[in-house]
């Protein structure tokens, strides 16, 4: 007879990195926003249409 729960355990609802954001804030400072921005480099190197891919 199978279990109902998995052998490990449940997967929690949130991880303890989504934990340490809500504690810490992205970057160590509580109720700051991520400073992270995209580069004007990176920027250019971004498609602006996205390609769907090739069947096969």
């Amino acid at each position: 007879m199978m279990p109902d729960r998995p052998i490990n355990g449940v997967e929690p609802k949130r991880s303890e990195d989504d934990i340490q954001r809500e504690e810490f804030g992205p970057r160590g400072v509580p109720g700051q926003e991520s400073p992270a921005k995209m580069t004007p480099q990176r920027e250019k190197k971004t498609p602006k249409d996205l390609d769907p891919g090739h069947p096969a």
